[in-house]
């Protein structure tokens, strides 16, 4: 299905999505990445994959969606990541996140990333009354300050899914288009 991963040209990004109602739009952003170079695997919480049309995902990366651990020696199948978008984030995978909770392949992936020192975006998408939380604001000051690039966008009213603002996928190449530049 892939590539030898060692031979690869393009640089790798991994997305990560969550159960959130904009997730089934996250072929936006894969095409986007893919128009600017880049191979790209997508890793989702275990109820993000609910959320996605994980057959169309996986044919237009070429790569399996990640959800759980593989087995010691099972082959890896995705490439090591150049850089990850977490596109879109929840208020749950925020604070487990910055709490350093790695309860789900997902949450390894980002936790192991700060020390890797992986460029990261986040682009939450979160409602106004969850984002109310004390929690939440703390979650996103620590991420911000392990060096995660967080998105500008603002929360929605809660149950406003229709009249939530359009999602800017694009948002997370252009959060890491700098910190990946700076890394080659």
């Amino acid at each position: 299905m892939n590539e030898l991963l060692d031979e690869r040209l393009n640089p790798f990004l991994y997305v990560v999505v969550c159960a959130a109602g904009v997730a089934g739009d996250v072929r936006e952003l894969i095409t986007m990445a893919q128009d600017r170079g880049w191979d790209v695997g997508v890793v989702a919480t275990p109820q993000g994959l609910g959320f996605i049309d994980a057959a169309a995902v996986e044919a237009q990366t070429g790569y399996p969606i990640r959800s759980a651990w593989r087995l010691p020696g099972d082959p890896r199948p995705l490439p090591p990541p150049d850089a990850i978008a977490v596109a879109p984030a929840t208020f749950n995978t925020i604070n487990k996140w910055a709490a350093g909770v790695s309860d789900t392949l997902a949450l390894g992936i980002l936790c192991e990333a700060y020390g890797l020192g992986i460029p990261t975006a986040v682009l939450p998408y979160v409602n106004s009354a969850m984002a109310a939380h004390p929690a939440y604001q703390e979650s996103l000051d620590r991420l911000r300050g392990m060096g995660v690039l967080v998105s500008s966008r603002e929360s929605h009213q809660p149950k406003a899914v229709g009249s939530a603002p359009r999602f800017r996928w694009e948002e997370a190449l252009e959060l890491l288009g700098p910190a990946v530049d700076a890394r080659r």
